[in-house]
């Protein structure tokens, strides 16, 4: 059980209790690799200077097999074991479902699976995820990814991610083309191309990393729990390319500089994976722990995690909620 920091600021006349914020944000396919920049864009990339808001999130420099856990005056980089104790190459599908609820998909599962939520686990994702046990007990709950109307439809049926069923469960799957108008959602995949190109919304503004970075941030500034997710990490990992992988930490790193400048400091913020890939660009998933990093409150607190069955009752007892 983890035990934050004291709730409550005391001013000169009164107890006044500070609300209690988080903000998981999953990037798919995010592990700890070799320090190798040949083979893991994250060290290539830092010897570049690209990426400086990643680094600062772990004390200046980047985790890897070698040294996993870094750490800095306000955050931690720690691994976080993606293997649930089952043989084979950990998965989305089951990744995302162990990291939203607690639970050990691969052994429910028989085995790990993915890309997409195993139909027979979607329910446990819909009725326990930390999203719905949250909302349960009335915390104000946000996703912060901008989804279509009638989600997943008919021809997508098959094709059901973890973070947006949890969302529905929750009853927060409600923010659709009007909010990523007004900036109070973001795209999965960070800015607005994709909704303009392919979904006909092509009124919708242009905006850059940062900008999503600092919506995300105003989203978090009114919720007691946020969860943004972002799969194009794992998506440039399958093209095992140096060039595609550094070229998608950018853009994560310009939406994280974004993030940070503009975070308050009650807020909690939390990036975890569902399994490696991105980290080694000589093959596709790995089974390399994944990448935890922690800003915030909580983010001692939060490098004592290790296994990916540990986020949901870490954020959980992080609100109160039992």
């Amino acid at each position: 059980e983890w035990n934050g920091p004291c709730r409550e600021r005391r001013t000169a006349d009164e107890a006044v209790t500070q609300p209690t914020r988080v903000l998981l944000l999953f990037l798919d396919g995010v592990g700890i690799g070799e320090d190798d920049p040949e083979t893991n864009p994250f060290v290539l990339a830092h010897t570049r200077g690209l990426i400086p808001s990643w680094a600062a999130l772990q004390g200046g420099s980047i985790a890897t097999l070698k040294a996993p856990r870094r750490g800095g005056s306000a955050a931690r980089s720690f691994p976080l074991d993606a293997r649930l104790d089952t043989n084979g190459t950990p998965q989305s599908g089951t990744g995302q479902v162990a990291l939203l609820t607690g639970e050990d998909a691969a052994e429910l599962h028989g085995s790990h699976f993915g890309p997409w939520t195993p139909v027979a686990l979607r329910p446990l994702v819909e009725e326990e995820s930390l999203l719905k046990k949250a909302a349960a007990a009335g915390h104000n709950v946000a996703f912060a990814n901008a989804y279509p109307r009638g989600w997943p439809g008919d021809r997508g049926s098959r094709r059901v991610a973890g973070p947006p069923l949890a969302a529905r469960g929750a009853g927060v799957l409600t923010r659709h083309e009007e909010a990523l108008g007004s900036g109070d959602a973001l795209s999965s995949e960070i800015v607005n191309d994709d909704w303009k190109r392919h979904l006909g919304h092509d009124w919708l503004p242009t905006i850059t990393p940062m900008d999503a970075g600092a919506n995300l941030a105003r989203i978090a500034s009114q919720a007691n729990l946020t969860l943004y997710a972002h799969y194009a990490t794992d998506s440039a990992g399958h093209e095992m390319s140096l060039d595609a992988a550094i070229s998608s930490l950018v853009r994560v790193e310009e939406l994280l500089a974004g993030l940070l400048t503009n975070l308050g400091d009650d807020v909690t913020l939390l990036v975890a994976s569902d399994h490696g890939n991105l980290e080694d660009v000589r093959v596709g998933h790995t089974r390399n722990p994944v990448l935890g990093l922690a800003a915030g409150p909580h983010a001692d607190a939060a490098a004592e995690m290790t296994d990916l069955r540990d986020v949901t009752p870490f954020i959980l007892d992080v609100l109160g909620v039992s």
